[in-house]
């Protein structure tokens, strides 16, 4: 038996892994729930763009000294799912036949949703897991039918990257159900002293289906449920006294916040959020007081009050869907789209908190305008995996981000991806021939020839072109 982890690691390290936008990526309105994407859908995409200012991101981290990988992109449209639906015959004719009578179900296994890897899974850092290994759940994504179809990938894609069992443990999906609805990291946060520390983890839900007093949202459905949240816990071995279960505001649900992480960040013991983030904002922050206490952290939470910025202005700019990152100074940056300070309210609070007494001293901003027209800021695009220095050298290391592997990916983006993608161009055949062809040059990039060769994304896949 594993001996259990000590209660430090020092040298412990974030890592931030960006979802790389795919090839694929358009506007096709389907997250319910998500403003931006039902409101921009039908949009002439760019992804070109999107992928090159999500790079960009990603490398301009870097560079400042962040730890930060690249989580490739899915293959798409998955044939696989179209063939199970009832689409039959050669990959042309499939693409024809449903661009013909379902064109949202092909808007649907073309998505590049994937790209937003604060839903890929939950991840338990190694000081937080009973066999004192990082745990990685994969989400199953079961409340909208684009997102449900990653997960296969998802699991292969990840265990291609943490290979080694002695210090990983990647697990499936929960059962794809309405009671184990699973959104990933998008709804769990961690609270520590610092990363190789153990911390407080925190599984924020919007609804349950067995607990009947839980309050419902009403024009919304909740897509995260507590009976997932307390499904990973145990799949990690997480102590109780170290977990809990907050409920998020249905009011905020119903107002665009689909996710928690739209409304709430938190990064060592900070906790951000604004003011009616959970159903109770002062019971759970006493809540988590009590977890954190037990651990000796000194929790700093920044509540931002609706009077500062309200709760429109959080959800149209995505002031909480920011990255909070730890620097060696103790101190913190925050990372926020471009449009958090094109809002009057948010660009305000911005530069007022930079000079307060928070640890968050600094504020940096990045174009991101394909991501978020989709509903999507710089939160989403990344999963957040702390690591030992042994940890990290098991991991893959063709997905960590160097000068040299940007250059590649900025070249390979530019020879390979379209300037321009409408709803209508999904119906072009030679758009899904292009994608293969990108993908397969993309994984000899990473170091991971296999990535798109086995058969977990099309199963049902047996016909080729004609």
């Amino acid at each position: 038996m594993t001996t259990p982890p000590a209660s430090s690691n020092e040298g412990a390290v974030e890592y931030n892994f960006d979802g790389l936008v795919g090839p694929s990526h358009n506007y096709a309105g389907l997250s319910t729930g998500n403003v931006a994407s039902t409101n921009n859908a039908a949009l002439v995409a760019n992804p070109r763009k999107a992928a090159l200012q999500g790079l960009a991101k990603m490398h301009a981290l870097s560079v400042r000294g962040f730890a930060q990988a690249v989580l490739p992109p899915q293959r798409r449209p998955d044939f696989g799912w179209l063939r199970r639906i009832g689409f039959i015959g050669t990959n042309a004719d499939v693409i024809a036949r449903a661009s013909r009578e379902a064109p949202s179900l092909l808007s649907a296994a073309y998505s590049a949703s994937a790209m937003w890897t604060a839903n890929a899974a939950t991840v338990s850092p190694s000081t937080d897991t009973a066999d004192g290994r990082v745990h990685v759940t994969v989400a199953n994504l079961n409340a909208k039918a684009h997102r449900a179809l990653e997960h296969l990938q998802t699991l292969h894609m990840l265990r291609k990257v943490f290979p080694n069992p002695k210090f990983f443990a990647v697990h499936p999906a929960l059962p794809s159900t309405p009671a184990f609805g699973d959104e990933g990291a998008a709804n769990h946060g961690r609270i520590c002293a610092r990363h190789g520390d153990a911390g407080v983890e925190i599984f924020v839900f919007g609804r349950s289906d067995f607990d009947v007093t839980v309050v419902k949202p009403k024009r919304y459905e909740g897509r995260q449920t507590l009976e997932a949240g307390q499904a990973i816990s145990r799949l990690h071995g997480l102590q109780p006294g170290r977990t809990v279960h907050i409920q998020q505001n249905p009011t905020a649900i119903d107002s665009g916040v689909f996710h928690n992480d739209v409304i709430a960040v938190t990064n060592g013991p900070v906790l951000f959020y604004q003011e009616h983030a959970f159903l109770d904002s002062a019971a759970a922050l006493s809540t988590i007081q009590r977890a954190a206490g037990v651990l000796e952290i000194a929790l700093q939470p920044i509540c931002v009050e609706t009077a500062v910025v309200p709760m429109a202005d959080a959800v149209s700019s995505y002031l909480f869907n920011s990255q909070l990152l730890s620097r060696p100074d103790q101190k913190m940056t925050l990372v926020v789209p471009q449009e958090c300070l094109e809002n009057s309210s948010v660009d305000r609070f911005l530069q007022d908190l930079v000079i307060s007494s928070t640890p968050i001293d600094e504020v940096i901003a990045f174009e991101l305008q394909e991501s978020m027209r989709n509903g999507g800021g710089p939160a989403c695009l990344r999963l957040r995996v702390v690591l030992t220095e042994h940890e990290a050298r098991a991991m893959h290391r063709g997905v960590v981000m160097t000068d040299l592997l940007y250059q590649q990916l900025e070249t390979w983006i530019k020879r390979h991806y379209r300037d321009r993608l409408a709803p209508e161009d999904l119906a072009d055949p030679l758009l899904s021939i292009e994608i293969n062809m990108a993908l397969t040059s993309l994984a000899e990039i990473l170091g991971l020839p296999d990535l798109y060769a086995s058969t977990y994304a099309d199963a049902h896949d047996q016909d080729g072109w004609e």
